[in-house]
């Protein structure tokens, strides 16, 4: 079985960029369209930005671009592959929301999921953790 390469890139130092420039600048770069091609999520209290590719991509070679390119250089922005993992945890989850809308969401290929094997949740936390089958359906 090959090595598995995560769908998802981290981008750090991302507030010199306003989120609509840094996905022109991703589109740019990538030669694939934002939304239909991939997704970018802004993080900004701690200052990154995911960039989760829909469609299949060398995400390795993506990274090595956006580190030669001009213009995330002069945002002094660093890009890194986002590591693998069977959970992620779910946090402002609605005190209202079940396991299955939970798993159901998490398995949208849209949203760069996969299988769900398991849903767990911590109303006390407004939490969940969920995990997937294989690593593929995590981003």
């Amino acid at each position: 079985k090959p090595v598995e390469t995560s769908p998802s890139v981290v981008f750090e130092n991302v507030k010199g960029c306003r989120p609509n420039c840094l996905r022109m600048l991703l589109e740019n770069i990538s030669g694939l369209a934002v939304d239909d091609d991939f997704t970018v999520e802004v993080i900004p209290e701690i200052n990154v930005a995911v960039a989760t590719f829909i469609k299949r991509i060398d995400t390795e070679e993506f990274v090595k671009k956006c580190s030669r390119h001009k213009r995330v250089k002069e945002f002094k922005m660093t890009a890194r592959l986002l590591e693998l993992t069977w959970s992620v945890k779910v946090e402002n989850v609605p005190a209202s929301i079940s396991t299955d809308y939970i798993t159901i969401y998490f398995e949208s290929v849209r949203n760069g999921g996969g299988p769900v094997s398991d849903v767990q949740l911590f109303p006390e936390e407004n939490s969940a953790i969920v995990t997937f089958c294989d690593r593929k359906g995590n981003a």
